[in-house]
């Protein structure tokens, strides 16, 4: 698991397209949601050898075919996000420094995967 700060106003999607280039996914899968349909991304995906499962967004012009038994299993993801809301210090965005709310949100994460 890894995570990477962006500043509040900023789009997650910027980071995440240095986060793919970074990653070695040959024969991996990337699940995400409608908002990472990108050529860009799907691109670098392809060159990397991946298996692509994003929903294509509503307005492209040809639709691509994605697996939706996989695309189920990113609830995963997004339980994860909820149950770090759990953590008041987290959701309430206490911790004014990057490193200390990263600190913070990895504590939490290890102790999700605990229990």
């Amino acid at each position: 698991m890894r995570f990477e700060l962006t500043a509040g106003q900023s789009h997650d999607s910027v980071m995440n397209y240095e986060m793919l280039q970074s990653l070695d996914l040959t024969r991996k899968q990337v699940l995400a949601d409608r908002a990472y349909d990108t050529n860009r991304k799907l691109s670098l995906l392809e060159a990397q050898y991946a298996t692509v499962v994003i929903p294509s967004k509503k307005n492209r012009p040809v639709q691509c075919k994605w697996d939706k038994e996989i695309y189920k299993e990113r609830h995963l993801v997004e339980c994860l996000f909820n149950k770090t809301k759990n953590y008041r210090r987290l959701a309430t965005r206490f911790d004014k420094l990057a490193c200390t709310f990263r600190t913070f949100l990895t504590l939490a994460s290890i102790m999700i995967w605990l229990a």
